[in-house]
């Protein structure tokens, strides 16, 4: 087996883990089994849980066995935040989570042809041995390994106790909860490595406690780093908000733009943890975005590499495609409808009930201009560009052929500014 510890170090992509030597020496002996476990409190998962997927297919390419939890029970409660206590949602929006979830990861660990020699993923739901227990059974089965004060002292319960707010049996209850998950998994596969984020240490430890206490054994844990950004903002989020994987809540495009636009201080520290090229590579990419910070070479990398990874080939040819074509430099045509909508969203867009306004109103309407008169004189110096063809005529309205399909027109100043004027009511071409 392939020492992937070390690999997993240089990535920078370990926080905490249980004995490491132990675990280097279990990880030596053959395939181990391991788990991660994703609780469906969204419809989707975003960028922050892939630095869980980078674990899961490192250790996945080293030979190991990947397991993949979808919190059905767990999710039905909610993991305590210290801020507040989570709104419970219904069975049925948890159960349709679960499978979109389910769905979702799919692509991260199903293996190409190819690679067949490697472990195909086991995907397993919580709620299949946790919605049989009892309450006496939880009581009398799991609750008698629990110590209060052991339970008090993780973070987040901490925190909601010192707080307004205080904290529900319920989410105190989470980590007996998550604890048996390891448990469980133990006894039906054979898993004896849980993966985590660092704010999970607690339940991962809570989890190997329950499995030394009830079965003997001798299990593992490994936690990831919290990302973060160096401005001191929220990592996952952009000025339009989360950064979801499912590409229905945050488009292909806006998820490349995500990545392009990181800050270089930001890019050259995410490299290592969500890029899987060589060392060599990392090394070389990051010394050229030292270099020529313009280029955005680590950004780029980046983008390219994890929209591959999330949306695939073809979504990534477009979104590249749509920021050529909204600068000018590819043809609008070549996009498709729904590239180009949120490409355009994602630039700002203005809604019109009139598609035979004149340009200059159009450009003070998206934004570009800030009165009519400022409008007309960009024309008048040609730094004024439907659909980048530079306009002449201010007052001259688009032709119906102007509108794309859609009813979408995309509006250019000079050679950076740009915006999307959308027109249900607009005669497009076909």
């Amino acid at each position: 087996m392939n020492d992937v510890i070390d690999d997993l170090h240089r990535r920078g992509l370990i926080a905490q883990s249980t004995d490491e030597a132990a675990l280097r020496a279990h990880l030596a002996e053959g395939p181990v089994t391991y788990y991660c476990g994703f609780d469906p409190t969204a419809q989707s998962l975003h960028v922050g849980h892939l630095v869980q997927f980078m674990v899961l297919r490192a250790l996945q390419r080293a030979g190991h066995q990947p397991v993949v939890l979808v919190g059905g029970a767990t999710g039905l409660i909610g993991d305590p935040r210290p801020t507040a206590e989570r709104q419970l949602n219904d069975r049925d929006t948890v159960a349709d989570w679960v499978q979109r979830i389910r769905e979702q990861v799919a692509p991260f660990l199903d293996l190409p042809a190819e690679q067949d020699g490697l472990p195909g993923p086991i995907y397993v739901n919580n709620l299949d041995w946790t919605e049989p227990v009892s309450a006496i059974d939880f009581l009398r089965d799991l609750g008698k390994h629990f110590r209060v004060g052991k339970m008090l002292a993780k973070e987040a319960v901490s925190a909601r106790l010192n707080s307004e707010a205080g904290i529900s049996y319920t989410e105190f209850s989470y980590q007996i909860l998550q604890a048996n998950d390891f448990r469980e998994l133990y006894r039906r596969h054979g898993v004896t490595l849980q993966t985590g984020g660092s704010d999970q240490w607690g339940n991962l430890t809570a989890g190997i406690d329950l499995v030394r206490r009830t079965e003997g054994a001798s299990v593992h844990a490994l936690s990831t780093p919290l990302v973060t950004k160096s401005d001191g903002t929220k990592f996952g989020k952009s000025e339009s908000g989360t950064i979801w994987l499912d590409a229905s809540l945050t488009s292909p495009y806006a998820f490349f733009q995500f990545w392009l636009n990181a800050d270089d201080a930001d890019a050259r520290a995410w490299l290592p943890l969500f890029s899987e090229r060589s060392a060599e590579d990392l090394e070389a990419l990051i010394a050229e975005s030292v270099e020529r910070p313009a280029a955005r070479t680590a950004q780029r990398a980046l983008a390219e590499e994890l929209t591959v990874l999330v949306h695939g080939p073809e979504q990534l040819r477009q979104a590249e495609a749509a920021g050529r074509a909204l600068f000018g430099r590819d043809d609008l045509a070549m996009l498709d409808t729904a590239t180009l909508a949120a490409a355009l969203t994602e630039a700002g867009t203005v809604e019109v009930e009139n598609p035979n306004m004149p340009v200059a109103t159009l450009l003070q309407e998206a934004g570009l201009a800030s009165s009519l008169s400022d409008a007309r004189r960009t024309v008048k110096e040609g730094g004024a560009y439907v659909n980048n063809v530079r306009v002449t005529d201010a007052d001259a309205p688009p032709s119906t052929s102007d509108w794309l399909p859609g009813g979408w027109l995309v509006l250019r100043k000079g050679k950076r500014s740009v915006a999307g004027v959308h027109c249900d009511g607009a005669g497009y071409r076909v």
